[in-house]
C-alpha cells in the first residue's frame, strides 16, 4: 500500500512537515508496511520556501540582507532538487514576523532585501525562481525589490527617494537603465492566491496595510503613494500596474515583478505541485491524506486541499482530509472531491491545548480513519 501525505500547515499550530510525519506514526499503526510518501505543501506564504526544499529533495543556503526596516537579518534561499530553480520567500527577507508589534510601520518598511535576495541567486547562475509573497511587512509597490536591482525612483528634484511605501507620494520618475541585465535572462514565477488589486477598496493598502501597522490615515495615504507610482509606471512602461490581478500581493510586489521583471502570476499551490511533480508522485498510491488548518468555504477556492484533489481526480485516487475546524458539509465535500474530512480535535478545548496536542491528535485520527480502511481494504483482498 502506497500513501501519500500532502498537507499545509496548520497555520500557529503545527508545520506541514510535522503533520506529515504525525500521519504517517498513525498509518504505520495500522499498515506497518505502507509505503508512506511524505509531501508538505503551502499555497505562496509561510512555509513555502521549506516544503518545496523537502519535497524536491533540493538544499538551500543562507545569506544576510536588509530587513524590512534596514537592520541586517540572515534569510533563507531555497534550491530545487533539480539544481535549477531559486525559491525565493519574501517573508525571510521583508515579512512581518521580522518586525516587533511597536515597529511596524508600512510607511517605511523596504521590501530591498527581497531584491538582495535575488540578486544573490543571480550571482549563483540561478536563472529559474519561484517567488513566494506571503507574510510581507511591506506596502512599497516592489520599489525596494527593484533598488536593491539597480532601478532608480526619483523626486522632481531628481534626488532618489528614500525607502518605504510612504515615499512615493513624493514620485517623480524612475530610471530602469541599470536594472540588472541578467533579469533578461531569467524566469520569474510568482506563487500566490491573492487577486487584490494594487490599489482601491479591495487594493493592497485598504485590506492587507492595517495588519502591517497601518492607521486609517496610513490606508489613504499609502493607496494614493501606490497610485502615483502606477501613473508614472504608465506614462513610462505603458502598464497599468491596477489592471495586474494580484498585483496587491504583498503590498504591491506582485506588480513590481510583472511589470519590471516579466513575471508571471500563477495559483500557488499549482506552482508548488508542479514544482516538485505531484501528479507523476502520486500516480500509483492508494489513497492521499491532506490537511489544512480550517475546512471551509474558502477551500474551494483553491486552497491546498481543492489543488491536491483536483490532481488526484484526474488518477481517480480516493483523497482524505484532516483540518483543526470543519466548517463544510457533504455536498461541499463532494464539490472539492474528497471522501471526507475530520476534525483531528476530540473535542471542546482551549486553543493552547489545541497547539499543544496537534501532532498527538493527527496521529491519532489518522489511525482511526486507516482502522476503517483497513476493514475494506481486506474485503477488497477477498473480493466481498
Amino acid at each position: 500500500m502506497k500513501i501519500v501525505v500532502a498537507p499545509d500547515s496548520f497555520k500557529g499550530s503545527i508545520s506541514a512537515r510535522d503533520i506529515c510525519t504525525a500521519v504517517e506514526k498513525g498509518v504505520l499503526r495500522v499498515f506497518p508496511q505502507a509505503s508512506v510518501v511524505r509531501l508538505p505543501l503551502a499555497d505562496g506564504g509561510e512555509g513555502t520556501l521549506d516544503n518545496l526544499v523537502f519535497a524536491s529533495g533540493g538544499t538551500k543556503f543562507e545569506v544576510k540582507v536588509k530587513g524590512p526596516l534596514g537592520k541586517p537579518v540572515k534569510a533563507s534561499i531555497g534550491i530545487l532538487g533539480d539544481e535549477e530553480t531559486a525559491v525565493i520567500e519574501m517573508a525571510q527577507a521583508s515579512g512581518l514576523p521580522l518586525v516587533s508589534e511597536d515597529e511596524k510601520n508600512p510607511l517605511l518598511a523596504t521590501s530591498y532585501g527581497t531584491g538582495e535576495l535575488i540578486k544573490y541567486a543571480l550571482d549563483r547562475n540561478y536563472r529559474k525562481f519561484i517567488i513566494g509573497l506571503g507574510g510581507s511587512a511591506t506596502n512599497d509597490g516592489g520599489t525596494g525589490m527593484l533598488k536593491a536591482l539597480g532601478v532608480r525612483f526619483l523626486n522632481s528634484d531628481g534626488k532618489e527617494l528614500p525607502e518605504g511605501g510612504g515615499a512615493l507620494l513624493s514620485l517623480d520618475h524612475f530610471d530602469d537603465s541599470d536594472l540588472d541585465p541578467r533579469i533578461k535572462e531569467s524566469s520569474f514565477l510568482i506563487a500566490s492566491d491573492v487577486t487584490n488589486p494594487l490599489c482601491g477598496l479591495n487594493g493592497a493598502s485598504a485590506i492587507f496595510g492595517p495588519q502591517k501597522g497601518a492607521s486609517t490615515e496610513d490606508v489613504t495615504l499609502l493607496d494614493q503613494a501606490l497610485l502615483n507610482f502606477s501613473e508614472i509606471t504608465q506614462k513610462q512602461k505603458e502598464i497599468d500596474l491596477c489592471q495586474i490581478v494580484g498585483g496587491g500581493a504583498a503590498g504591491g510586489m506582485g506588480a513590481a515583478l510583472v511589470a519590471f521583471l516579466d513575471a508571471s502570476i500563477q495559483s500557488g499551490i499549482d506552482v508548488i505541485m508542479e514544482a516538485i511533480k505531484f501528479e507523476e508522485i502520486i500516480k500509483d498510491a492508494n489513497f492521499i491524506i491532506t490537511g489544512e488548518g480550517k475546512l471551509d468555504s474558502q477551500t474551494l477556492s483553491g486552497k491546498v486541499i481543492a489543488g491536491v484533489s483536483k490532481v488526484a481526480k484526474k488518477r481517480r485516487i480516493p483523497v482524505i482530509a484532516l483540518c483543526g475546524g470543519l466548517q463544510i458539509n457533504s455536498t461541499q465535500m463532494d464539490e472539492l472531491g474528497i471522501i471526507g474530512g475530520f476534525s483531528i480535535v476530540p473535542g471542546p478545548c482551549s486553543l493552547e491545548s489545541a497547539m499543544q496536542n496537534s501532532a498527538k491528535w493527527t496521529e491519532e485520527r489518522t489511525e482511526q480513519i486507516l482502522r476503517i480502511t483497513k476493514v475494506f481494504y481486506r474485503l477488497g483482498e477477498e473480493g466481498l
